[in-house]
């Protein structure tokens, strides 16, 4: 809308002197088309190496800008990133991070030496490599999600559930909840951007019948019912010959053994 472009423009003004500044990159509801009228601005400022170090060793990643001067509730949010950061987030960010890349669009960038000086080439394609996973990376996510789930679901959620211990019941089946959920999202190539979407989401892409409304069950009021129900649904859509060893193998391998393999846990993909 008319006054968030006013506001990026004046925001565009502020940096582009700044010889550490090398692009400003527009993300989220502005930069997809789908803002409110009081949507703010997310941005990533793209600053050369040295000034990155610096700020980050300071502690400041991130911060908010222009705080309500442009229009009722008007700010520009802005994450800090530089020429290696987003190389490494088209290698290995988490769904959050690529997410928040799709639809992107370059507002700004440095030309000439400073951009030379900056080592800032194909912008535009590494943006697409950060949002784009291949083919072979998602099918191992779907794998990945459906060890969860039987672990979450056919384990842990059944131990809480022997020994009356709510607080595993409820961790397991939000997990179990978790998993099918990502593995249906996966299986559809779709990515997370958080957890605050995951309700949405899982109602938009392809399941089978029935495979929401038991979903909701285990949300709502987790039982050994419920979850065997989703695990029976989630494993003859997708489950294939994945058996019971190879789940516990994935499942000890994307969890108790990620420090192992400087990686996160599955759920933090």
């Amino acid at each position: 809308m008319e006054q968030q472009e006013r506001a990026l423009a004046a925001y565009l003004d502020s940096v582009r002197d700044d010889p550490g500044v090398l692009a400003v990159i527009v993300v989220g509801s502005v930069a997809q088309g789908r803002e409110r009228e009081d949507s703010d601005i997310d941005v990533y400022l793209v600053v050369r190496e040295d000034r990155f170090a610096a700020e980050t060793a300071a502690g400041r990643f991130a911060w908010i800008e222009r705080y309500g001067l442009d229009y009722p509730g008007s700010y520009i949010d802005i994450k800090l990133a530089s020429p290696s950061y987003l190389a490494a987030a088209a290698e290995s960010a988490d769904d959050p991070t690529r997410a928040s890349f799709l639809g992107a669009r370059i507002a700004w960038r440095a030309e000439g030496p400073a951009a030379s000086a900056g080592a800032l080439p194909d912008l535009e394609e590494t943006i697409e490599r950060i949002t784009v996973l291949p083919d072979d990376v998602w099918d191992g996510r779907v794998r990945s999600y459906l060890s969860q789930a039987r672990l979450y679901g056919g384990y842990f959620l059944r131990q809480a559930l022997e020994r009356g211990d709510e607080f595993l019941r409820r961790h397991a089946a939000l997990h179990l909840a978790l998993a099918a959920a990502r593995a249906a999202l996966a299986a559809a190539h779709v990515m997370l951007p958080g957890p605050k979407y995951i309700s949405q989401l899982v109602t938009t892409v392809p399941t089978p019948d029935g495979f929401v409304g038991v979903w909701e069950r285990v949300v709502t009021d987790p039982d050994a019912d419920a979850a065997n129900a989703l695990l029976g649904i989630l494993f003859d859509w997708l489950g294939g010959d994945l058996d019971q060893d190879e789940t516990l193998s994935i499942f000890i391998r994307d969890n108790e053994l990620a420090w192992l393999r400087g990686t996160v846990p599955a759920e933090y993909w």
